[in-house]
């Protein structure tokens, strides 16, 4: 579910680099000052990526200054400063780390340990932000009813957590919001589902896990998917692809979009295609 919103580095602007790290960092803070220094250590880039698109739609400039935290308490790193949306994505940075953890548990995995790690900070989350968390429950719980009837249509079992993101664009973007914008969040959603499906495809049928690739094309290696049923698969994607460049193409951005285009148009596209070959994720891990 995490980890596959990536910017592709080796076409994006040092300045970009540096934006996006300070994001990261500015998100940290956020989630420690809301939910504790225990949730900090869920931290995800693909909410990084939601505030660098957050406060470039809403007009938000990010504020940038130089100091130290407790993993870099020498030298000092920019960092965005904590404003309200940096807090509340970091409340809904741990709500999303906590469901996640809650369905891993619910699969049979070994989350429990790591979920009551994150008790105390969604506990405080969930107390600074009601109506966010009912409006995430509200479409995971959806999303566990569309797995429970085991839909067998990759498309529609998606649809929950691409209807959550749209309303999520809705929520943090108020009078900015368009048809454009829920159109582009909804596409995102229903992205990171598929491809987290697609991922986990030979996890999901070693584990007896739900994955609506498997229901559809049955049990074998992602190779022989690839290679039997990889135009469908492909086509599915594609189309995605398609309908979020054209609504990016009608959002007005407020600052330079040189960063989210750079994740959107060609990060998202080559995270694809490394998990169409089946290749290990690559590092993103900031040196200090």
């Amino acid at each position: 579910m995490f980890g596959y919103v990536r910017y592709d580095l080796p076409n994006l602007c040092v300045k970009d680099v540096m934006l996006y790290r300070a994001l990261y960092c500015g998100l940290c803070r956020g989630i420690g000052a809301v939910c504790g220094q225990k949730a900090r250590s869920g931290l995800t880039y693909d909410v990084t990526f939601l505030s660098a698109l957050l406060h470039n739609l809403m007009g938000m400039d990010v504020e940038i200054e130089r100091r130290g935290c407790f993993g870099h308490a020498v030298r000092k790193k920019p960092m965005a400063k904590t404003d309200a949306l940096t807090r509340e994505l970091g409340a809904l940075n741990t709500m999303l780390v906590y469901y996640k953890l809650t369905d891993d548990v619910a699969d049979g995995g070994k989350g429990k340990a790591r979920r009551l790690w994150f008790a105390n900070g969604m506990r405080r989350a969930r107390k600074a932000y009601p109506d966010l968390d009912a409006l995430v429950r509200r479409y995971l719980t959806e999303q566990e009813r569309v797995e429970t009837a085991r839909t067998a249509s990759p498309d529609m079992a998606a649809e929950p957590s691409a209807l959550m993101m749209a309303a999520l664009s809705d929520h943090f973007l108020g009078d900015k919001a368009s048809e454009h914008t829920r159109a582009l969040f909804y596409g995102l959603g229903k992205w990171i589902y598929l491809i987290d499906a697609l991922d986990d495809f030979e996890r999901d049928i070693k584990k007896k896990n739900f994955n609506p690739f498997v229901l559809c094309y049955g049990e074998k290696s992602r190779k022989s998917l690839m290679e039997e049923n990889g135009e469908e698969v492909r086509f599915l994607f594609d189309t995605l692809f398609f309908s979020i460049r054209e609504h990016l193409a009608g959002i007005p951005f407020s600052f330079n979009r040189d960063l989210t285009d750079n994740v959107i148009l060609r990060g998202i596209p080559l995270e694809t295609d490394r998990v169409f070959r089946g290749d290990p994720q690559p590092s993103m891990r900031f040196k200090a």
